[in-house]
């Protein structure tokens, strides 16, 4: 299943992408009511397969046909990060091993962890302001891993029935901030530097997330073309590595790093950042393409 978020006077709102469309949930219920289906992306995210069973249920009595009142064309939506509300935001840096290659960095022993924090979440076709702050605006197409089932001390082995789902997001660095000092959060925190979407796909949907094809396109230039599989570590390794340490939540978060083709891989001569009046497109195989805006602050 593809869940969206999408704003509604603005607060979230949960809908489902079909063929004919988005499903507006909520809007659906008010036509035909029906007990225990969810109306935003958290509560199903909670609710596993369970409440995923109730949403697939209540939309096999609708009429789904375009011009159903509670169908929305993707072009109208408002549209709010796929994950809302997560407690955690675990991102792992140099994970792809052409990017480590071409930032002349060795490849990393055991997953780098940083983080992120929510004001960094916004969402599809959604401006972003450049940081009056940085000079030096970066972006990162990322495969993003939703948390399904809460646990600690994972196998490797388990560790993939403990998704829920995934997602394309754009991990936005600001290289001058990042590497101010020798923590990296500065530079990865600021307003809107994670945008999540469009969809949040089900797991089922996905199957092996470590051979999707992702890439970034900027200003109609493809910047970053790769795979899941040059990852060094791989998704089921990042979600047993990091639940050796805390335990992890349904609606955490977790984005796996970039590949090769940031600006920062560039020699120092060549590299242009992002500006104001660009566009980025990330996009992941399965996943979606997700489109932000950059604008002066």
């Amino acid at each position: 299943m593809k869940l969206v978020t999408f704003m509604k006077e603005s607060l979230p709102s949960l809908g489902v992408k079909v063929e004919e469309g988005i499903i507006d949930i909520a809007s659906a219920l008010s036509s035909q009511p029906m007990q225990h289906v969810p109306t935003e992306v958290m509560d199903v995210i909670y609710g596993g397969e369970e409440t995923l069973s109730v949403l697939t249920d209540f939309i096999s009595t609708l009429d789904i046909s375009s011009d159903s009142p509670y169908m929305l064309n993707e072009k109208d939506l408002d549209w709010g990060p796929c994950v809302t509300n997560p407690s955690k935001i675990i991102c792992i840096g140099l994970n792809y091993r052409r990017h480590a290659d071409e930032t002349n960095a060795p490849y990393p022993e055991s997953p780098i962890l940083f983080n992120k924090f929510n004001n960094t979440l916004t969402g599809n076709l959604c401006d972003i302001a450049v940081p009056r702050e940085t000079n030096q605006l970066d972006y990162e197409v990322e495969l993003g891993i939703v948390i399904g089932k809460s646990a600690k001390y994972i196998s490797k082995e388990s560790a993939l029935d403990h998704v829920f789902g995934y997602y394309t997001a754009n991990d936005l660095s600001a290289r001058d901030l990042q590497f101010k000092t020798n923590q990296w959060l500065l530079g990865k925190t600021c307003d809107g530097f994670s945008p999540l979407g469009p969809y949040l796909v089900s797991a089922d949907e996905v199957g092996n997330p470590n051979n999707l094809s992702l890439k970034t396109i900027v200003n109609g230039e493809v910047r970053q073309d790769s795979n899941t599989s040059d990852m060094i570590f791989y998704c089921d390794e990042i979600i047993s590595y990091i639940s050796q340490y805390m335990t992890l939540s349904p609606g955490d978060v977790i984005l796996t790093g970039t590949p090769e083709g940031v600006v920062l891989g560039l020699p120092e001569e060549e590299r242009v950042y992002l500006q104001p009046g660009d566009e980025v497109t990330v996009e992941i195989e399965k996943l979606g393409k997700l489109t932000n805006a950059f604008v002066a602050e």
